[in-house]
């Protein structure tokens, strides 16, 4: 079995403020990384920048700043956020970087040395704030002036010298891909999406402009810049150290196990990436997962709607994993996601202090005043105690399989479940009447912890901080968390010291609460 994981985010244009949407991909796959990682994978974790074409050189024209020094600045925006985020990732990079422009280089090479790139002349429709060519039927008048019926971008008109990509001749092999690799697109509906768009026929692409000069020049050709999509994409290999094949963290990495992206740059990475990866005559990635939109009211958030919500307000306010969990949880994956703060607010206090924090809260209370402060030795599990911690046992396998599919809804449910199944245990099964039967009193002080070691273990991957100050009570460090070990409950070590345990998460008081 392959125990190598690869998961990457979209390379983010580097916007002068990151929003809620920025956060919810990486904080998405900063939890498949992490569950891999304690599941017993060697994971290479991707993030980075998207730091050429036109829309970035008007930009920096804008603020009268040379274009790579307003690069520079406006990622490390994105690397500082990757350090609020709590992100896990093991590479940050910027298509400014001369191993990047190396890769891309290279790729185009071997797709003009396969006779599958061409000169000609591009006459048509092209957003510089989407970076995309769209055709007439794609295309509506607001105001008077023209823009993307997609997106609701402004389009110019663009009649230039361009190197074009033979895109039509891989409309049948793309199909055939599909079908050959029917994961290869998720969710089903993004599939369905793909294949109809590649089925209605598909036009040879434009891969250079002429008309600027911001980004990595065409092999031999300097009055070339090279598309900005062909540029981005090449950013997973260029992390591999792409074109050395045969080094290690290729080998190791490629293809990738996941692109995790947006939806709407679902056709770049669906259709456009696969192709040129298979005319270089290389693997494409095994997955490409389109996730839905962070929605403000009705309205995707974006700068240009000034509908953002702003993630380091929200953590400073409400703190990280507050904003990592309700993300996480509120937000059905693959489905756009309506999120507010009131939801935030119900959401700490439901799951998070009353849920996950008042069963931390109250057993280690319980046991370090009734237990000598350890985890009791003494033991003797009945039918209740073993009942509630099978449940973890016998879904193990059926929790693994899941977070494979993506399915992150199924995986926190159940962990919401098991958290309430707990606390009704605790209070069911009574210990503080037990004093008089020591080896029950144990008995149900020890199960509540062994839930509390194996739930903490299940919520690393989703609120890392917050956990780990769970497990600090039993001395079990980050290096300790191995997700097969839910199966099992002898892990914690009869008759180690506990220690005491601080409020988790402070209830939000309503009525005291500006929003």
């Amino acid at each position: 079995m392959d125990k190598n994981f690869y998961i990457t985010t979209p390379i983010y244009y580097p916007s002068a403020k990151p929003h809620m949407g920025h956060a919810y991909s990486s904080i998405i796959a900063d939890f498949f990384a992490r569950f891999k990682r304690i599941d017993g994978y060697k994971v290479h974790f991707l993030t980075g920048t998207d730091e050429h074409g036109l829309k970035i050189q008007r930009a920096a024209e804008d603020k009268n700043i040379e274009t790579l020094k307003f690069c520079d600045e406006l990622s490390q925006t994105f690397r500082d956020l990757s350090k609020i985020l709590n992100l896990s990732n093991t590479d940050f990079i910027r298509t400014t970087e001369d191993r990047h422009k190396k890769s891309v280089q290279d790729l185009w090479k071997r797709l003009y040395a396969n006779d599958d790139i061409y000169l000609s002349k591009y006459s048509g429709w092209y957003s510089v704030s989407d970076e995309a060519f769209y055709n007439e039927d794609e295309i509506d008048n607001l105001d008077g002036k023209k823009i993307a019926i997609s997106s609701k971008s402004s389009v110019e008109w663009v009649d230039e010298e361009s190197f074009f990509f033979r895109l039509s001749k891989w409309e049948k092999p793309l199909l055939e891909f599909y079908k050959k690799n029917p994961d290869f697109i998720k969710p089903e509906s993004r599939k369905n999406e793909v294949i109809s768009f590649v089925k209605s026929g598909l036009k040879d692409l434009s891969i250079s402009r002429k008309s600027f000069s911001w980004g990595i020049k065409v092999p031999d050709n300097d009055d070339h810049v090279i598309y900005v999509w062909l540029d981005a994409l090449t950013n997973y290999l260029s992390a591999l150290n792409y074109p050395n094949t045969s080094n290690e963290l290729f080998k190791n990495f490629w293809p990738a196990s996941i692109h995790l992206i947006g939806k709407d740059i679902l056709r770049f990475h669906a259709v456009y990436w696969p192709a040129f990866l298979l005319a270089a005559k290389l693997k494409p990635p095994k997955k490409i997962y389109g996730h839905g939109w962070i929605l403000s009211g009705d309205e995707k958030m974006s700068k240009s709607k000034g509908n953002i919500l702003d993630p380091i307000e929200i953590i400073e306010k409400y703190g990280l994993d507050p904003l990592r969990y309700y993300l996480i949880k509120e937000v059905s994956f693959g489905n756009d996601g309506n999120i507010s703060q009131e939801r935030l607010e119900d959401c700490i206090n439901s799951d998070l202090a009353n849920n996950y924090g008042n069963l931390c809260q109250r057993t280690i209370s319980f046991a370090l005043k009734n237990c000598n402060s350890k985890v009791p030795k003494e033991i003797k599990l009945n039918k209740e105690d073993k009942l509630i911690l099978n449940e973890y046992s016998s879904n193990v396998d059926n929790l693994r399989s899941k977070i494979e599919d993506q399915n992150i809804n199924y995986y926190i449910d159940f962990i919401v479940n098991s958290l309430f199944a707990a606390n009704k245990y605790f209070n069911d099964q009574e210990p503080w009447k037990k004093k008089e039967d020591p080896i029950r009193l144990n008995s149900i002080v020890f199960t509540t912890l062994e839930v509390i070691r194996k739930v903490s273990f299940m919520l690393y991957p989703i609120i890392p901080e917050s956990s780990l100050k769970v497990l600090k009570i039993f001395d079990i460090k980050e290096s300790d968390i191995n997700f097969s070990s839910i199966a099992n409950h002898d892990f914690l070590k009869l008759g180690i010291e506990i220690k005491p345990i601080n409020i988790l998460f402070k209830k939000i008081e309503k009525d005291k609460n500006n929003v």
